[in-house]
């Protein structure tokens, strides 16, 4: 987790950027209505360019395994495995708790597939039901928690922060860790878990940060990194007493993607698309916004309700994501980074090919840590994105003036 600072100090850093913002967030207002859509025209082009990106990865990545399969095989299956839901099903589960038995919703959806095309029957097995469904899972983790972090950037004006820096993930983790902890077991038991503990972390560390209708950006802050050293401390409890499960709760802490399955990929990828369109109909706020919270008032901004919704969706995206991945760091903090130096600050632009970007990076280092490149193999994927993180965002701050927005 990146610790943020954020100060009236830090406006004056990154006034250059922010006025170039917002005067770009004027345009609809000003102007020809070229000069409108300019910034959406290059938000598709780089969106479009992002995509091939992260669909010859996801390719790639499919061919490589234990079984080495070759490109056309790979493909062929990918098309094969394109379908379309015809009927859905609910059935109720149960969640396991204290000797009690909670029902839980289980959706199934049956689908019919478009295609047929003919591909070797264990080739189309693998990518099928091992490879894609992890590549889709790693592409919808990585497009969630890219999205957040570059929101979370723009929201605290600092390029520090990262999706977790509310103390989502802290949160995310006492509810997965208490999970395997206390034996609770269900359909989706951890995932569901881990996800209401990641929510009601967020909504906490909101009311703590409230005071009078207003939540000041710099107690908001505070208030998360004190929330996630308590968090902490939880965590570190419950992993005392997790048994025999403690393996698998270490292992989950690092961040893997082991498990994959299309049912979480039909899970995860609703919230994180639909929130990914609620936030960008955001941007052009998030870009007054960086030139202050009076001067968006100013030019008509509802700060404080604009706020509580970014905050509260980027939230709910980052649970969505932690809830079936672990805690993977690194990846909303780097690839907006990444992204902002090419495409520049404004949000229109940066929001879409951030989470685009993170998509493609993610399947790629999960590619890495699935053939264990590293450790001769397999690794959690929180390794790989923190070893390769960790030393192009220090070559960034050392070349780059990454300290302010």
């Amino acid at each position: 987790m990146g610790t943020a600072t954020s100060t009236d100090g830090d406006r004056s850093g990154g006034s250059a950027d922010a006025e170039s913002v917002a005067g770009a967030a004027g345009e609809s207002t000003a102007g020809s209505p070229l000069a409108g859509r300019r910034p959406w025209v290059r938000a598709a082009v780089w969106s479009a360019a992002l995509a091939v990106v992260l669909v010859v990865t996801a390719l790639a990545s499919a061919t490589v395994g234990p079984v080495s399969l070759d490109l056309p095989t790979v493909a062929k299956a990918a098309v094969n495995a394109v379908g379309v839901p015809t009927s859905v099903g609910v059935s109720v589960g149960g969640l396991s708790a204290f000797g009690l038995t909670i029902p839980v919703p289980n959706v199934r959806a049956e689908y019919t597939y478009l295609f047929d095309l003919p591909v070797d029957r264990t080739g189309e097995v693998i990518v099928r039901r091992i490879r894609l469904p992890r590549i889709a899972l790693a592409a919808v983790v990585g497009f969630a928690l890219a999205a957040a972090g570059t929101v979370m950037q723009g929201f605290f004006r600092n390029p520090m922060a990262d999706p977790s820096i509310i103390g989502v993930s802290s949160g995310a983790a006492v509810g997965a860790v208490a999970t395997m902890a206390l034996s609770i077991t269900g359909p989706f038991g951890l995932q569901l878990s881990a996800f209401c503990g990641a929510v009601l972390t967020a909504f906490a560390v909101y009311l703590i940060a409230t005071e009078g209708g207003r939540t000041p950006v710099a107690t908001l802050l505070l208030a998360g990194v004190a929330v996630q050293t308590f968090l902490g401390a939880v965590t570190s409890y419950l992993l005392l007493h997790a048994g025999q499960d403690l393996e698998r709760a270490i292992y989950w802490l690092m961040g893997n993607l082991d498990n994959a399955a299309w049912d979480e990929v039909a899970v995860t990828a609703p919230v994180a698309v639909g929130g990914f369109i609620v936030l960008l109909a955001y941007a052009r706020d998030l870009n007054v916004l960086l030139l202050g919270e009076e001067e968006a008032h100013t030019l008509g901004i509802e700060v404080e309700r604009t706020k509580r919704i970014l905050l509260a969706v980027s939230s709910v995206v980052t649970a969505a994501a932690v809830a079936v991945a672990g805690v993977i760091g690194f990846v909303g903090l780097v690839v907006p980074h990444m992204l902002r130096l090419v495409v520049g600050p404004d949000h229109r632009v940066l929001l879409p090919a951030s989470a685009i970007g993170g998509a493609a990076f993610l399947v790629a280092t999960d590619t890495v840590a699935r053939v264990g490149a590293f450790a001769g193999g397999p690794l959690p994927v929180g390794i790989v994105t923190a070893a390769l993180g960790a030393p192009f965002f220090l070559y960034l701050l050392r070349t780059r003036e990454v300290h302010s927005l």
